[in-house]
This record gives structure tokens, sequence and C-alpha cells, in this order.
């Protein structure tokens, strides 16, 4: 491995998924990380507590999934860049600690490698089914960002996307894997450090008198300070005010909770990301993530030898949901063709977006394994000929 006199690699590696993922943590400045193994995630964490002695970070392994989202909190509060890793059922356990970290802007980065499920499932078999919970599994009104990587060198530089995105927004942000793209291995480049854009933590620098720990700037990010500094802080779950302490009113729910949505929805356009290829002018369009955006090619690539016009639209980001791109495709009358590894889940978003305006297509699968292009090719062609 060629690395940096700190430890960080730099080059071209072949890596998998889950272990590109631990060098985009590193390279993004995370140095606490809290984790439980399981499969098909522990590789991350493994080859973190490999990689952190040589860069000056610390991995402890929790007893627990709960005591892992819990401890990188604490982690965030003391002034470092803070990740956890999981897979499906871990996930399910860490959802109130995301939820406290929607509510006290903690920046933090979950990783979640999933499996097929629900319960334990098929623990070594991919799926895509933790969608939906991503967005809503915590309890209340909040907002979270996810990230969709489809290949392991996503998997680094979405790494170093998830850890900027929550420095800037002090939200929880996902890294939704699954278990295909975390165990395959491709080549993955890693850029010298001086190449890499890291956004560091916005802290305060104003007089400590003055400074109230959820008071927002103009973009509604409050600034932060670290815990022991000498500034006052109380954080916690609870409504508070603009100084972290309860205040158990609607009116201060009022003013809370919708800045902390506002802060996501009012920047959506910035953080939103998607690829397209050949969507101008299609008959139809196939919206995918992640390894069935991999598998979707061949699908696409038979229906355009025979003559259909089928553009790719890829999520990158897949919460918040591109809704504006799917409500013009949907206005140019274009059709619709979603496959998932699971029963209908970001399926629901486009459909919903499509205003009934489009026929949209699930092309579901349950995990387990993926689909067979076939499946999504005959969905493609049974839509453009009015199947």
């Amino acid at each position: 491995m060629k690395a940096d006199p700190k430890g960080v690699l730099t080059g071209a590696h072949f890596l998998d998924g889950d272990h590109a993922c631990s060098e985009g943590a590193i390279s993004a400045g995370c140095r606490f990380v809290a984790g439980y193994p399981i499969t098909p995630s522990t590789e991350v964490v493994e080859r973190i507590a490999e990689r952190f002695p040589l860069v000056g970070g610390v991995f402890i392994q929790m007893e627990d999934e709960i005591a892992s989202s819990i401890a990188i909190l604490g982690g965030a509060w003391g002034g470092k860049k803070v990740m956890t890793v999981t897979s499906g059922p871990g996930f399910s356990l860490m959802m109130e600690h995301i939820g406290l970290a929607a509510m006290t802007e903690t920046p933090c980065v979950f990783v979640d490698v999933q499996r097929a499920g629900p319960s334990t499932g098929l623990p070594t078999q991919p799926a895509q089914g933790d969608m939906m919970q991503a967005r809503w599994g915590s309890h209340g009104d909040y907002a979270i960002i996810a990230l969709c990587p489809n290949s392991p060198q996503e998997c680094y530089d979405l790494t170093i996307k998830a850890f900027n995105l929550a420095e800037q927004y002090r939200v929880p942000v996902l890294l939704m894997m699954d278990e295909c793209v975390g165990h395959m291995t491709e080549r993955v480049i890693i850029p010298p450090a001086e190449e890499i854009e890291i956004t560091p933590r916005r802290f305060y620098d104003g007089p400590k008198e003055d400074f109230l720990l959820f008071k927002p700037d103009a973009d509604l990010v409050p600034p932060m300070v670290k815990a022991g500094d000498g500034y006052r802080i109380h954080v916690t779950g609870l409504t508070h005010d603009e100084k972290g302490y309860p205040h158990m009113s609607p009116t201060a729910q009022a003013k809370l909770i919708p800045r902390l949505v506002n802060k996501i929805k009012l920047n959506a356009d910035k953080i939103i990301e998607y690829k397209e290829d050949q969507v101008e002018g299609a008959d139809v369009v196939v919206v995918s993530y992640g390894i069935t955006s991999r598998v979707a090619l061949p699908a696409i690539e038979q229906a355009r030898k025979e003559g259909i016009k089928v553009g790719h639209l890829r999520l990158i980001v897949a919460w918040p949901f591109p809704e504006k791109r799917i409500q013009e495709l949907a206005a140019k009358g274009k059709a619709l063709v979603v496959p998932e590894l699971n029963l209908g889940q970001i399926f629901y978003e486009v459909e919903r977006n499509a205003y009934g305006k489009v026929p949209v297509t699930l092309v579901p699968h349950p995990g387990g394994t993926v689909h067979n292009p076939k499946e999504i090719y005959n969905a493609i062609k049974s839509i453009r000929h009015g199947g």
C-alpha cells in the first residue's frame, strides 16, 4: 500500500466497496468510529480497526448497535468527525439515535450495507429494502441525506461527500450501500490529500458571552463548539430553545422543527445528485440506484439495439428525492420503469411525482440475488408496446 507520512493511502488500489468506504472515511478526516460486527458491513470496521492506529484515529467495538450509534454522537460533540457502520437489523436499532442526531444537529455518518430482510433474513445476500426506513425510520418530522453508491470507487468518493454534507448541514448522512457493492472488488483511485475537497466543521468564533448553541446562521445551520472548551452548552433531544435548554411548548416546536427540515429542503437543489444517459427524447426512462443501476444496463442496451429509445436516470442522492426532475420527465410524456431489490419503495416516490401523467412500472425483487436483466428488458418492452 502506498501511503503518505500520515498513513493516508494514495494512488490506484483494488478494493472492495466496504474497504473503499473505510478509506473514504479516513480521507474525509474521520477519526472516531464505533461499531458492532454485522454481515455484510463488518469488513468496513475491520479495515478501520487496522488502519486507524496509523492515522491517529480511535475505533471502539461496542456491545451492540444502540451503543455504537450513541457513542458517535458523543464523539462528534467532542470535536471529531464520526461514523458508524451496520446492516438491516442493526440499522433498525439505530433509528432512535438517527432521530436524536437530527434533533441535536449532530454531524455524523451512518453506513448501511443493505441485506435481505425482514428480521435477520438473508445475512449474506443483497437487497435494497432499507430505503424508506432511511428517510422515515425515526419518529417525528426531520430531514436527512442519503447517498447510494454503485461501485467501490463511489463508495470511496461518496463517503467523503457524506462527511462533507454532514458538516455543511449539521445533519446525519446515510450511505446506503448494498451487499453486492460492498463486496465487489474494482480499481479505486485515491487522490493525494491536497486534491480532496474537505468541508471543515463550522466552529463558532465569536465572543463566548454571545454564544447560543442552536442560533442558526442565515443558511439555517448553527455553528458548533466542542464540549470542554469553556462554552455553556446543553444538548437534548427535547424540544429546545437556541441555548439548547428544554422549551417544551408549541411555540418552540413551531420554531425549531421547520428549521431542521428546511435547512435540507431549501437546499435540496444543491444536495441532489443524479446521472442521466440519453434521457432527452426517450420513450422510456429507467430510474434506478445502487447495484440495480448496473444490472439495468444490459437491459437498456438490448432495448436500444432494438430501436427503443431508452434513457437512464441513476440516483446518487436518494434523499432528498429529485422530485423536480421526475416531474419534468412526467410532463414530457415519458414512461418510467423502476427496478429495485425490494417490492416497491423508491418506486412510490417516482409514482407520486409522476402525478399519474405517465405509466410507472415497478420491477420488484425480494432480494437474495439481483435481477435478471431480462426482467427489466421485458418491462421496458412491455411499456413501449403498450402492454
